[in-house]
């Protein structure tokens, strides 16, 4: 069935029309966006409801709660979810795992691409480079911790340029300013102006969960459910596998 189809059975789910139709506002990171912006429009269309989102960094959409930003859904990598679970900021029971994404390798389109297939070709493409790109997010946090395991920290990290938070290591991958870019594959492999190269070898891969979570002051908990009840259909999933996530 195509992703379209999933269009009459959301209305069931939802249980909306156009007579009562609500605005449900979504905080998200970026790994799961190019899907979301997929099946969004099919969502609305089928419910009648319409869905604010705002798609930012981890860094940025934490100190957005923080400072007490108003949100029905929130997703993001599952420790961090089931942090915000743990201290009352989201309804106790309401993660749902939406899709994994493991680490991709890119480079600017066209240029030469460095050798991953191994995690010694990949250690030594990292020595070779000039400049490496890595995100401020979980894929982020995670290559820093896999440098120093494959003895190259010291090495590397004069090459080492972090985009901001909410910022895309595509971004800097695509203009030439890093030579690799390291981050999710979800980002990385759907880039305007990057080539992309691989995931990481399997013996390096580090899969992310990305949840979400219903907050606990949502101002429309049942139409979030609905929500995440069709992000996760499997026909929905199909929006995910495109851009190189498993779903669930």
């Amino acid at each position: 069935m195509k992703i379209q189809g999933i269009i009459a059975a959301s209305l069931l789910l939802a249980g909306a029309s156009a007579a009562n139709a609500v605005e449900i506002t979504v905080l998200s990171t970026q790994a799961t966006e190019q899907g979301s912006r997929e099946l969004l429009p099919l969502f609305e269309k089928a419910t009648g409801n319409t869905v604010k989102i705002v798609y930012t960094g981890t860094l940025d959409a934490k100190k957005r709660i923080a400072a007490g930003e108003a949100f029905d859904v929130l997703i993001m990598a599952s420790p961090d979810i089931d942090g915000f679970l743990a201290d009352g900021t989201l309804a106790p029971g309401s993660r749902v795992d939406i899709a994994k994404s493991g680490v991709g390798v890119g480079v600017k389109a066209g240029a030469p691409k460095p050798d991953i297939s191994t995690t010694e070709a990949f250690k030594k493409s990292l020595l070779a480079a000039k400049s490496i790109g890595y995100s401020t997010g979980p894929s982020g946090v995670y290559v820093l911790g896999l440098f120093d395991r494959l003895g190259i920290a010291d090495q590397v990290k004069p090459k080492l340029k972090q985009t901001p938070t909410g910022v895309f290591v595509g971004t800097i991958t695509a203009s030439g300013e890093v030579e690799i870019g390291i981050q999710q594959v979800s980002e990385m492999s759907q880039y305007p102006g990057v080539d992309y190269v691989g995931a990481l070898p399997a013996d390096i891969q580090r899969m992310t969960v990305f949840s979400s979570g219903i907050a606990a002051k949502a101002k429309e908990p049942a139409a979030g459910k609905a929500l995440v009840k069709y992000l996760t259909s499997p026909d929905a999933g199909l929006a995910f596998k495109k851009r190189g996530m498993e779903p669930g």
